[in-house]
């Protein structure tokens, strides 16, 4: 693999860790260090806070429970919780935010205004939770509305169903049989996230784990993609192409899977999604046609002038089209690939 392809993403945080596949071939570039105030250099393994793409393993989770016949995707959340948000709201709605639940539970807003720009999901406990469940009227068209609030809701339903809590029930069924060590939701040790070049605390979300709190490494999140390319380990092999089927049309090149974003490109495909917290960004791709993967993880927070997750996007299809970068309006074609970037 032409690693010129994806070193341009190394400058873009204090500390970045890229990881990438071209058919069998890996590499992992990693740049800086995982904080400024006391500085480590990245590695392979450096822990990264990964926001919203913590969603992909909640939906990941969900096809692994059906795979069992534990749930069903069609199964209405309310059966597992103690609220009555209506039959509409099944946990495949939840998973493909069709569900018409709000993009984040009401009441948060209050409780995060203190911590808004430096944690602010860290006093939602999981009581809050519970009564924003109570106070929430849906909106019952199904059309897609990205909602954390809504995957939060389906890690709750999915520990509600098995009488697990959430965090255990993803590490046994998920993380464990892919073998990945360096991802859960402690928050040490990781790399110290910054945004406009100061530190943040660690992204702490109590009440709402599987929307947003887990952290990775690129070697895992790449044996992650890995697994979603070549459908191993067996046991999982079921709920690892039930994740990336095609549900819900958003255009005519544009599919949501479960959590995971599908786009249909003239001679292949490309799913993606990519996450932030107040001091991290993330981002994970791959095509199953091209057999291609890409992984960049950076210890710098989204903001309005950020272009990370878009050229991480373009440097996906980079390397499973060599020419794509040189096309005019490449960038064009991704506009909407920023949808997910915060949880």
């Amino acid at each position: 693999m032409n690693a010129d392809r994806v070193a341009p993403l190394l400058s873009a945080a204090p500390g970045v860790a890229v990881a990438a596949r071209v058919g069998d071939e890996e590499t992992v570039l990693v740049a800086g260090v995982t904080a400024l105030d006391d500085p480590h250099p990245v590695i392979a393994a450096t822990r990264f806070e990964i926001g919203s793409l913590t969603k992909t393993f909640t939906a990941l989770l969900l096809a692994e429970l059906v795979a069992r016949g534990e749930v069903r995707h069609d199964d209405p959340a309310d059966r597992f919780l103690d609220t009555d948000l209506g039959p509409g709201v099944t946990l495949e709605r939840l998973a493909t935010h069709t569900s018409g639940l709000p993009r984040l539970p009401p009441g948060l807003l209050r409780a995060a205004l203190p911590a808004w720009r430096t944690n602010p999901y860290w006093a939602f406990e999981p009581a809050h939770l519970a009564a924003a469940l109570r106070r929430t009227r849906v909106r019952p068209d199904h059309r897609a509305r990205y909602s954390n609030f809504g995957v939060a809701v389906l890690g709750l339903a999915l520990a509600r169903a098995t009488g697990r809590p959430f965090e255990d029930l993803l590490a046994d069924r998920v993380l464990g049989p892919l073998g990945l060590t360096d991802t859960g939701f402690d928050t040490a040790p990781q790399a110290t996230g910054h945004l406009r070049g100061r530190p943040r605390p660690p992204w702490e979300m109590p009440g709402m784990p599987a929307a947003g709190a887990l952290r990775s490494s690129a070697r895992d999140l790449l044996a992650l993609l890995t697994a979603l390319l070549d459908g191993r380990p067996t046991a999982l092999a079921p709920a690892l192409a039930d994740v990336v089927a095609p549900r819900v049309a958003v255009s005519a090149t544009d599919h949501l899977c479960l959590v995971w974003n599908l786009r249909h490109l003239p001679d292949h495909d490309v799913l993606f999604h990519s996450g932030g917290t107040r001091g991290c960004t993330a981002f994970a791709g791959f095509s199953p046609q091209r057999r291609t993967a890409l992984v960049v993880l950076a210890n710098a927070g989204p903001t309005m002038r950020s272009t990370l997750v878009q050229d991480s996007y373009d440097a996906l299809r980079a390397l499973g089209d060599p020419a794509a970068a040189q096309r005019p309006g490449t960038r064009g074609r991704g506009s909407d690939v920023t949808r997910g970037t915060s949880a």
